[in-house]
């Protein structure tokens, strides 16, 4: 897709914005009248072309976090694939016209940004953003960058390493079908666990595990082998450590956290998404969006909905952004 040229990009623009905390129903509202952010000599203005939700976005809209918050008004989303149609006079490695995708908040609980990704544009500091691979749709790369990040960080700190044993919970959600291909596919895990209720088991399998274990029908935490590192997407860290080798690590996204289990919020940093370029361009690590995905920008509120049930497969996207 062609960029826009800078004498036509206008002062204002469509955004998903709320003014006050509350359920994304209640409190989102489509605003046409939004300036756009002024750009910063270390940021890109980005014609926005697709964009992911992620829980973080509606626990935000829900006050969860509104001390460490931005100031309201906030245009929501925090996953961008898009067109850079201006760089700032500090910008090195992007220029006008480069397809690229990114996770805008560097921290993504401390002061997140209060302009978002669903927008028609968006400022991003260059640091967080890559060109987006070559062999994936803007639906496809808005999909990655919150959750491949966190998957990947959270590897990371648990030391992963090839030969090592993974339980993975919560395998079919964004993080989790990320967890699974890093582990098996990049860290060289030599097994991969993980849950999902019935319906899903066979996408945890085409994803690389070699174990898919039913949440609805046996305990992970009864199962007499143990692992190395148990990766906890959904929040039950008591039970968890349960499932842990003695000298193993347990790391989790979502709290309350049971000790030894540690808890992390991602550091977004576009150098993992380019570390993972040829991962994701040779197909090895791949995209996993949800059925209904993509949902028209104007039906974002019902995108939210749907990912509010919390059965989501992978992402989901609003597409196309006007």
């Amino acid at each position: 897709m062609a960029a826009p040229s800078t004498a036509s990009i206008p002062s204002k623009n469509k955004a998903w914005a709320y003014s006050e905390y509350g359920n994304p129903v209640d409190v989102l509202k489509l605003d046409s009248n939004v300036t756009l952010p002024e750009l910063k000599e270390d940021q890109v203005l980005v014609k926005v072309v697709a964009a992911s939700l992620n829980p973080v976005d509606s626990k935000r809209m829900l006050g969860y976090f509104k001390e460490t918050d931005s100031p309201l008004p906030i245009v929501v989303g925090y996953d961008v694939a898009g067109v850079v149609v201006k760089v700032g006079s500090q910008v090195k490695n992007f220029k006008e016209g480069d397809e690229v995708y990114g996770d805008l908040n560097e921290k993504a609980l401390d002061h997140p940004k209060s302009y978002g990704t669903l927008a028609e544009y968006t400022a991003v500091e260059e640091r967080l953003l890559a060109l987006k691979p070559k062999n994936l749709s803007f639906v496809e790369a808005a999909s990655l960058p919150l959750a491949i990040e966190t998957a990947y960080e959270g590897l990371e700190r648990t030391e992963f390493s090839a030969g090592k044993s993974i339980l993975v919970l919560g395998g079919a959600g964004g993080v989790g079908t990320h967890i699974i291909q890093l582990a098996k596919h990049v860290f060289g895990a030599s097994k991969v666990a993980a849950t999902s209720s019935t319906g899903k088991l066979e996408l945890l399998k085409s994803l690389g595990a070699d174990l898919a274990i039913d949440y609805t029908k046996e305990n992970f935490e009864d199962l007499p082998e143990k692992f190395d590192v148990v990766y906890d997407a959904v929040g039950q860290t008591d039970r968890a450590v349960k499932a842990v080798k003695k000298d193993g690590h347990v790391v989790t996204i979502v709290g309350p956290v049971i000790p030894p289990a540690t808890m992390f919020v991602l550091t977004s940093k576009g150098s993992i998404l380019e570390k993972l370029k040829p991962y994701l361009e040779s197909g090895k690590v791949k995209p996993v969006i949800d059925p209904k995905s993509p949902f028209p920008f104007s039906k974002t509120v019902e995108a939210f909905s749907y990912l509010n049930t919390k059965r989501a497969t992978g992402k989901v996207v609003v597409y196309p952004i006007p």
